[in-house]
């Protein structure tokens, strides 16, 4: 019988790849209706860290590094944003805002708002 290979080293051989972690984050935000759990979010972020900023910094300085995700991660407001938009940087990746492309209903309610705040 074939030995299954472990997952976690293939996932972390995937995200050295920086478009690889840019998608793979960007299907864990984009979860349906607000479904996004805060611990598969950590989970992603500390992955992409470990693929990405982890070879790259000292032991010191990566485990500041992932300190620094947990107190982010723990915050609220605006501030959060910027921090995890910083955060990011740091690995070479950027928080980016694109255009849903859902569906149709939605279109239509986007631009009825349009044509209300023209009136």
């Amino acid at each position: 019988m074939p030995k299954s290979v472990p997952y976690h080293p293939f996932k972390i051989k995937s995200l050295k790849d920086p478009n690889f972690s840019a998608g793979y984050l960007t299907e864990i935000f984009e979860e349906e209706e607000g479904d996004l759990e805060l611990q598969i979010m950590r989970k992603a972020l500390r992955d992409v860290f470990e693929a990405l900023g982890e070879p790259n910094m000292s032991a010191d300085n990566a485990k500041l590094h992932l300190e620094k995700l947990d107190a982010l991660l723990s915050g609220e407001g605006i501030a959060t944003i910027y921090a995890l938009a910083s955060w990011l940087k740091a690995l070479g990746l950027k928080l980016t805002v694109a255009v849903d492309v859902g569906d149709e209903e939605n279109s239509a309610n986007v631009a009825e708002l349009a044509e209300v705040g023209n009136v």
